[in-house]
């Protein structure tokens, strides 16, 4: 699974990640954090951007 991480909890995300893999989560279930520079979008994109990317790129982007 990937989870698109807004720019502004980027730091939470990391906390989060980690506490999955302190409990064995990580182990059970793929999961990957990815960020908006990693899939070409600009960290002041707005709301209505970043829905229409995640609605474009729905399939592929959940299931790779």
């Amino acid at each position: 699974m990937k989870f698109l991480i807004d720019h502004n909890l980027e730091g939470h995300a990391i906390i989060l990640f980690g506490s999955l893999g302190n409990q064995g989560w990580l182990d059970l279930v793929s999961i990957r954090f990815v960020n908006f520079a990693e899939i070409g979008l600009s960290v002041k994109s707005s709301d209505r951007v970043v829905w229409r990317f995640a609605q474009e790129k729905r399939s592929p982007f959940l299931n790779s």
